[in-house]
């Protein structure tokens, strides 16, 4: 019954009968209890350590103190002892809930720098959403190839609100588009509604950027139906825009037409023969340059007869020989 205040059910029986037998000693009260005396003194040492046993006027001998000083005492100690366990649970309380205040500030943090987004509905929604707060800058890499009729007017009203604030708009696409009137003719009108358009053979991914401080990517570069991965940490969207100006201070404008190099390889022959070195397909080139697979066969049969090459294999060796690659 007394457990809490640190008294064992045996100890507990010892006290008590020591209160109704104070003449009792060691070996009366070991063979009263069944406990060999080497037990029954740990006991005893154990009520004198809880101030419940004080010194008789026999010398050595211990007898129990009033219970209702010793008990008391005991019962004080424990509520003492309670408190202090309050104040220091209430201290480790106040600490835990300013770790778990500046983690959630940090976890929460994480979350902002990337943001999952599922389905292409989710990226579109997003899109729009950060094209109305944009306020200086849109950056874009749109590969594959040629855009349809019908989404790219439909997104004629956002980019020209966006322009319509002084948003400088610069989009890249593939220099395969040149040959898609309809995409052609968008890029055009979005030129002279004051953004402006160039072109490479080959994008690395498809990818938006917004005042240079939030940047949309694929979650799946091979597939970006499956959704996007907003990303809003300054090294990653300070990396991309990297990217971004190095591939546009190499891109054509759409106005110019690309050159040739001094063996008279366009830029799409030269990003050919490297796709193909590579080990790609020509199914797995064709998606990198926005091209049909039909197109692909054609360059790559061009390029084979002025090589010279009855193989693929002897084209790349006679690639490497003349230095196109």
């Amino acid at each position: 019954m007394l457990e809490v205040l640190g008294l064992d059910m045996r100890t507990e029986a010892i006290y008590r009968l020591m209160l109704t037998n104070h003449r009792w000693g060691v070996a009366e009260l070991a063979e009263q209890v069944g406990l060999p005396e080497a037990e029954l003194r740990k006991a005893l040492d154990h009520l004198a350590e809880l101030k419940l046993l004080t010194h008789s006027t026999v010398p050595g001998e211990m007898v129990p103190l009033d219970p209702k000083v010793g008990l008391q005492t005991l019962l004080q100690r424990q509520r003492f002892e309670l408190q202090r366990q309050q104040e220091e649970f209430e201290r480790c309380q106040a600490a835990i809930t300013c770790v778990l205040d500046e983690y959630a500030d940090l976890y929460a943090g994480r979350q902002q720098h990337a943001e999952h987004l599922l389905g292409v509905e989710a990226v579109q929604e997003r899109i729009k959403d950060l094209a109305r707060e944009a306020t200086s800058e849109c950056l874009t890499f749109n590969p594959g190839g040629a855009q349809s009729a019908l989404s790219l007017e439909a997104s004629k009203p956002l980019d020209h609100d966006v322009m319509s604030r002084g948003v400088m708009m610069r989009t890249v696409y593939l220099d395969s588009v040149r040959n898609d009137s309809v995409t052609a003719e968008y890029a055009r009108w979005l030129t002279e509604s004051g953004g402006q358009v160039r072109t490479v053979p080959a994008l690395p991914l498809r990818m938006l950027l917004i005042d240079r401080r939030v940047a949309l990517v694929p979650v799946d570069p091979g597939n970006s139906r499956k959704g996007a991965v907003q990303l809003s940490g300054i090294g990653a969207v300070a990396g991309l825009v990297a990217l971004f100006e190095q591939v546009w201070a190499g891109a054509a404008p759409l106005g110019a037409s690309p050159e040739r190099d001094e063996q008279g390889l366009s830029r799409q022959e030269q990003e050919l023969l490297r796709l193909l070195a590579e080990g790609l397909t020509d199914a797995a080139a064709s998606v990198k340059l926005g091209l049909s697979l039909r197109t692909v066969r054609r360059m790559m049969a061009d390029l084979m007869e002025r090589l010279d090459a009855r193989s693929r294999f002897a084209a790349g060796l006679r690639s490497a020989e003349r230095g196109w690659l």
